[in-house]
């Protein structure tokens, strides 16, 4: 840890009052981050140091952090917005609905609101389940679709049964992920409900599926009678260069899941956008499923301008400018450093690094961190490093972060044995 008193004084009660086990996890890495000033895709440390951030909080702030615009509609918006009453309409929430459906498939009809990714993953499964009257979620090996009750369950096992949560046999199944074969053995028993799927599974380092894929898991869901739910929860809002991942790949959900970067870093909103038979709930009981915060006013304020700013043509052109700037560069490097760095796992602005050694993410991530950019290895993978690139990044600032790429895959290498970069000869 550092010789800071202040770092040191906010660890040791963060230690005391917070969360022990991340605190000592976070000393082990050598980490002692404290946030201070922020802005864009840079914040600085308490005591003044900058980091280039490419985690961005799983695409929180993929808009950058104090995005100017998005703060400018929280104060604003505080002026005549309070959280409301989940009981009533109104035009926010009207606003933000009619927003979240434009940019979305046709066949989708209303969206419901809720305040965390997790959050929403349990209400599409409950959505899935009343409209199917099954209870079998299938999910894939590697995922991670939040800390909530559904949702733990429906992720990694060891973590469910970390709280004693471990799903039943009867009602959860896993299978790996880009196998329609082993989908398809277990919706052949036609009690399955949901099947549920990181369009590209971030804990896992974000594996590239097969292109068709996605189409066929919509496909099977449908041909025997569940609903297919795309958590976009980290893959969505512009990531993979198309505003959904799962859409990007032929793929017709019955409901996208999105939330994180929904909330413009500000104000926690996710959601369930549903068509006609996932929200057949909603003409039966419209009140079968409440929360006092669900689409906040407030909230819905902020996230309609994260939606404005995210599907605007200059947004869009940026990412598409920014995709071709990485995948030119990381191929590019990966040639030079190919005895360490063996690949690159891209759709869009979604990327992962793949090593050569087990614990190569967790090498790199440290590597990073000494040289001023912060990135996250995938926990369920740590060979593959994270690698999330905001959508208004600049052209200048991405090409630092490759360069600063450059020095930090030597010194990765070095600290877990592989020595000097491999160099391609030309």
């Amino acid at each position: 840890m550092t010789d800071s008193p202040i770092k040191n004084h906010i660890y040791d009660e963060a230690a005391r009052v917070w969360n022990p086990g991340k605190v000592a996890l976070l000393k082990d890495q050598g980490i002692d981050i404290v946030l201070g000033d922020r802005s864009g895709y840079i914040f600085q440390d308490v005591e003044g140091q900058p980091l280039i951030n490419l985690h961005i909080n799983g695409g929180v702030f993929n808009l950058g952090h104090c995005n100017p615009e998005v703060r400018q509609a929280l104060v604003e918006g505080s002026l005549h917005y309070d959280a409301g009453n989940h009981y009533f309409p109104s035009q926010v929430k009207n606003d933000l609905c009619e927003a979240l459906l434009a940019v979305s498939p046709d066949h989708m009809k209303y969206v419901a609101f809720n305040n965390g990714g997790g959050e929403s993953i349990d209400a599409a499964v409950k959505f899935a389940r009343h409209a199917t009257g099954r209870r079998r979620v299938v999910t894939v090996n590697g995922a991670f679709h939040g800390a909530t009750g559904i949702a733990t369950q429906a992720g990694d096992p060891g973590m469910a049964a970390f709280f004693t949560m471990t799903p039943s046999p009867d009602e959860f199944s896993k299978v790996d992920y880009d196998d329609l074969d082993q989908l398809e053995e277990v919706l052949r028993r036609e009690d399955t409900a949901a099947v549920l799927i990181e369009s590209m599974p971030a804990t896992a380092g974000f594996p590239v599926p097969h292109d068709d894929y996605l189409a066929g898991v919509t496909a099977l869901a449908h041909r025997y009678g569940a609903l297919y739910i795309a958590d976009e929860v980290q893959t969505g809002m512009m990531r993979s260069g198309q505003m959904w991942c799962s859409v990007g790949y032929g793929a017709e959900p019955d409901m996208i899941v999105t939330g994180k970067a929904l909330s413009g870093g500000y104000y926690p909103m996710s959601a369930v956008i549903m068509n006609e038979r996932a929200g057949q709930w909603l003409h039966e009981d419209g009140f079968a499923h409440l929360s006092s915060f669900n689409a906040a006013e407030l909230g819905c304020v902020v996230a309609s301008k994260v939606v404005e700013i995210t599907a605007r043509e200059s947004t869009v052109a940026n990412v598409a400018t920014l995709i071709d700037l990485f995948t030119a560069r990381l191929g590019e490097l990966q040639q030079r450093h190919c005895r360490f760095f063996t690949g690159v796992r891209q759709r869009g602005l979604i990327i992962g690094l793949q090593t050569a050694h087990p614990e190569g993410a967790t090498a790199l991530m440290a590597a990073l961190y000494k040289h001023g950019v912060w990135s996250m290895r995938a926990n369920f993978d740590t060979s593959v490093l994270q690698f999330k690139p905001g959508l208004l990044m600049s052209t200048a600032l991405a090409g630092d972060v490759l360069d600063r790429l450059d020095v930090a895959l030597d010194d990765a290498a070095r600290s877990v044995g592989m020595g000097e970069k491999s160099a391609v000869p030309a």
